[in-house]
């Protein structure tokens, strides 16, 4: 569920800047953008400003940080309904062969350091996507003549980071349940046991 609210709040988002121009008729320009977050691929408007045209347009391409975001969400889901049918259907082939547990153990420590970095690069370029789009009316395109800026709300991506970083506790901490299962743990108890034995009997 949380892999699914992670990578649906950043596909399903869209958002806009708005830029009013410092001009007799005082027009307005809106841009619009979504995800994967191509700013520089948005079409730009030509605008007639106080006796000149120029083009009023977006900078920067956060497509790769958003992309990997969602692909690790993706997969997580994929790979919880797998697992899921594995545990359900197949639960005594799972207890019995020690290589499922240890595909289990790997395939979860590398969607969780997919979900870290996902997150952290996810973050780093929503930092970049709010710098680009806040600073667009002190850029040479719209400095002399924009008076006024309003943007749509980014809050819906912040969740997305925190979501994502949630995902990466969650299963980081289903780490510890998956490495009992291991043959690792099971022959580290046995040892254990034998080792107990050995010594009970030396006592007696």
């Amino acid at each position: 569920i949380f892999s699914i609210c992670a990578f649906a709040t950043t596909t399903g988002f869209s958002s806009y800047v708005e830029l009013l121009v410092n001009c007799n008729a005082h027009p307005t320009f809106r841009l619009e953008y979504s995800y994967p977050f191509r700013l520089d691929h948005v079409p730009s408007q030509s605008a007639s400003m106080c006796n000149r045209t120029d083009d009023i347009h977006l900078i920067g391409d956060f497509s790769s940080d958003a992309q990997f975001f969602v692909a690790t969400g993706v997969l997580s889901f994929l790979y919880c309904i797998v697992i899921t049918v594995v545990y359900v259907m197949f639960d005594a082939m799972y207890q019995s062969n020690g290589l499922l547990p240890l595909a289990d153990f790997f395939l979860t420590v590398t969607l969780a350091v997919f979900w870290l970095s996902g997150s952290a690069a996810w973050a780093n370029g929503l930092n970049g996507l709010k710098g680009t789009t806040h600073n667009i009316i002190h850029t040479s395109q719209c400095s002399n003549f924009c008076y006024r800026m309003n943007m749509g709300s980014v809050t819906e991506l912040t969740i997305s980071v925190i979501l994502g970083f949630l995902n990466f506790f969650l299963w980081a901490s289903d780490l510890w349940f998956l490495y009992k299962e291991t043959p690792w743990f099971k022959l580290k108890q046995s040892t254990g046991m034998i080792s107990e034995l050995i010594s009970i009997k030396k006592d007696m």
